[in-house]
């Protein structure tokens, strides 16, 4: 009924086309497995890496030390790199992008952002299941924090993320800017090819930096913390699950300070008939 590898229609789109809830299809069924004591080494990581999104290879081998594994480097920059995650602190030579892939510079430097639907932003995110781990991508509008569309998958191509994006374009129109960090995901072609159809400006994180995307680096930050790691779901039929009810959550009923006490979906709110009543 749905074809994964369909040459015109998205997953998302053949999922709507059929009336079907795209949370509910799992393109693929297996996650990624790893030895039991390689998805606790990947957990502590994870952790670590929250704390300190800083940390290279080598200062996550020390912290690993000290809880008293015996472990070298270079299965250290292993499993980061399965976990698609690296220091964020600026050195040469280092990227998770493709050379072959266009780079677009960073737009939002000096930007006042005052309304939704200005600017958007996606990122990717790793999830430990129990015997394995899967994705997670995020599209989140930057003055609200409002989350607009999620996927998981169990693979780092980019089909996850274009589903994210045509989702969160058919549910709330388009931005005028879309930023995200220079994976490969991002830069490739049918994920660029989704923002310039619809004459969204393409914007780009410098290499290491990832306070250019800050908004939702907290948000995982907060998904993890106040979610994944207390239910450590053990498939992804219920990672998706508690996620759809964890989004539910901190878009309507979670007030951010920064906002003023307000919860994501009252500020995007606000500020779309704010736009309406302007117009």
């Amino acid at each position: 009924m749905i074809d994964p590898n369909h040459t015109e229609l998205s997953v998302s789109r053949q999922c709507e086309l059929i009336g079907l809830a795209r949370a509910s299809y799992y393109r693929a069924k297996k996650v990624i497995t790893e030895s039991d004591e390689n998805l606790s080494l990947m957990l502590l990581i994870d952790e670590e890496y929250m704390r300190h999104p800083f940390y290279g290879s080598r200062k996550i081998r020390d912290y690993l030390r000290r809880q008293g594994y015996k472990i070298n480097r270079k299965r250290v920059q292993r499993l980061m790199q399965n976990m698609g995650i690296m220091s964020v602190a600026p050195k040469p030579g280092t990227s998770i992008g493709n050379k072959a892939h266009a780079k677009y510079p960073y737009l939002l430097n000096g930007l006042d952002i005052t309304r939704a639907n200005q600017v958007w932003c996606a990122d990717i995110t790793y999830v430990r299941l129990h015997g394995g781990f899967v994705y997670l991508v995020a599209v989140m509008d930057w003055y609200s924090r409002k989350v607009l569309s999620w996927e998981i998958s169990n693979s780092m191509d980019d089909s996850f993320c274009v589903s994210a994006l045509e989702r969160a374009i058919r549910l709330y129109g388009r931005p005028e800017i879309f930023n995200t960090d220079q994976g490969a995901q991002f830069t490739g072609h049918e994920f660029t090819d989704v923002l310039k159809t619809n004459d969204i400006k393409i914007s780009m994180d410098g290499k290491g930096r990832w306070m250019d995307n800050v908004f939702i680096e907290r948000l995982w930050r907060s998904v993890k913390y106040e979610d994944i790691y207390l239910w450590d779901y053990r498939t992804p039929c219920q990672l998706r699950t508690g996620l759809k009810k964890y989004f539910q959550f901190y878009n309507h009923e979670r007030p951010h300070q920064s906002l003023d006490g307000a919860t994501p979906a009252e500020m995007y709110a606000g500020a779309v008939i704010g736009l309406q009543a302007a117009a």
